[in-house]
């Protein structure tokens, strides 16, 4: 039987040892109470409970209305700005609708497809570089590979000037530190909205074909009432923004980790048993991006399989790592990455209504860039054991804080 704790777990800020943190919380049972930076919170690991309430009408991601405590928790909790933008990110019901109705155009699959030679461009120019440097040279590929990629990426699809991507990554990186002091976090957020306002102001004077720019068309031609407000604009632009560039990075960076230190699974890609698809969805499912995402609410009583309850007005946290890895879902061996593996099915890009618009685009460019990444170094390696990588201290992204490779092209032939 599960054990069933009356007080809550407290999770880690710098999450040190987040499998086994992942593997009490399953201990604990399909849900359990947690404390997620001085916030009580339901943290939910059971994948069938956890898509349940991820479609259910009976849960919100609306805190504005739905979570009695907002008011109280969002001028001092470190992660406010989870909990308090307004986009599509924490809308429900026919907000919800209406903002993704309008943002789903700029990532349709037609926009995906017209990306892909950008990307590929993008990730060769950075595979030049690496083989430029000396022979034998480490050099950390999350740095100078699986960062500028999704950055580059965003800059063409938003438009955003070469000369300040380098202060939107900056930002964007202190919005995933849960190790920040509630100041240090609103003085970050409000770096993050001057870059953007400045963005916006810069795109309605001299507009181009970007989301930036398609976006803003969007606000200006439809005003408040069936478009965007200027606060939605803004926080849309963000989600853009976060979503899809820090996400990314970790997911070649876990993809790559796995492969270097498990050979076999190389074998795999080079004998035809696997393809760079099965990459990307196994370390999706073995290693998501983020760890847990909050925030969600419950608009009525939430029974529990065990017996308990989730009280109406209470907040819950999707706990994606912990679930994808769960017994239930993906038996004995779910801490096993084997990109042969039949399912892979995850919930790394969510799951129901707030399915994540950027996945068609995230999923291409992680398999670009490990493809041709690979091609060209047949016999990369890490340049440190792999238990010397550190992983990053957040409790919600997941990645390392360095990844130190050899990027070496001698012998043994290309991978698929």
């Amino acid at each position: 039987m599960p054990e069933q704790s009356s007080t809550p777990l407290v999770l880690d800020p710098a999450a040190s040892d987040h499998h086994a943190e992942h593997q009490a919380l399953r201990d604990r049972g399909p849900a359990t109470r947690v404390d997620l930076l001085g916030l009580t919170v339901w943290s939910v690991t059971d994948p069938a409970l956890l898509k349940q309430l991820l479609t259910s009408t009976q849960v919100s991601k609306d805190g504005r209305a739905h979570w009695p405590a907002y008011a109280d928790t969002v001028s001092t909790w470190p992660l406010a700005l989870w909990i308090a933008v307004e986009s599509m990110f924490t809308a429900y019901g026919g907000d919800h609708r209406r903002l993704r109705r309008m943002v789903a155009p700029a990532l349709s699959a037609r926009r995906v497809q017209d990306l892909r030679p950008t990307v590929e461009a993008i990730v060769t120019t950075l595979l030049d570089d690496l083989e430029a440097r000396p022979a034998g040279e480490s050099v950390d590929l999350r740095e100078h590979f699986a960062y500028p990629l999704p950055i580059a990426v965003l800059g063409r699809l938003m438009g955003i000037p070469d000369s300040q991507l380098q202060g939107f990554r900056d930002v964007v990186d202190g919005v995933f530190d849960t190790t920040a002091t509630a100041v240090q976090a609103a003085e970050n957020t409000a770096s993050l909205y001057r870059a953007l306002d400045d963005l916006i102001a810069a795109k309605r004077a001299e507009p181009a074909d970007d989301m930036t720019s398609l976006l803003i068309a969007v606000r200006d031609h439809e005003g408040d009432g069936g478009g965007f407000t200027d606060g939605e604009l803004r926080d849309t632009l963000l989600l853009m923004i976060s979503a899809g560039y820090e996400t990314t990075v970790n997911v070649i960076d876990q993809a790559v980790t796995a492969l270097l230190t498990d050979p076999e699974q190389l074998s795999h890609l080079r004998a035809g048993r696997a393809t760079w698809d099965d990459v990307v969805e196994e370390t999706l499912r073995h290693e998501p991006a983020l760890k847990h995402l909050p925030l969600r609410y419950a608009l009525t009583d939430i029974a529990l399989p065990d017996g308990r309850t989730i009280p109406r007005g209470e907040a819950i946290l999707a706990s994606y790592a912990a679930a994808n890895r769960h017994p239930d879902w993906h038996g004995p061996t779910a801490d096993r990455f084997d990109v042969t593996r039949l399912n892979k099915d995850h919930l790394a890009f969510g799951h129901g209504v707030h399915f994540c618009l950027g996945a068609p685009l995230a999923r291409m460019e992680v398999a670009t860039a490990l493809r041709l990444l690979f091609t060209r170094f047949p016999d990369i390696e890490l340049a440190v054991p792999a238990g010397e990588l550190r992983t990053l201290p957040t409790a919600i992204g997941n990645g390392h804080r360095t990844l130190p490779v050899r990027p070496r092209r001698t012998t043994g032939g290309p991978a698929r």
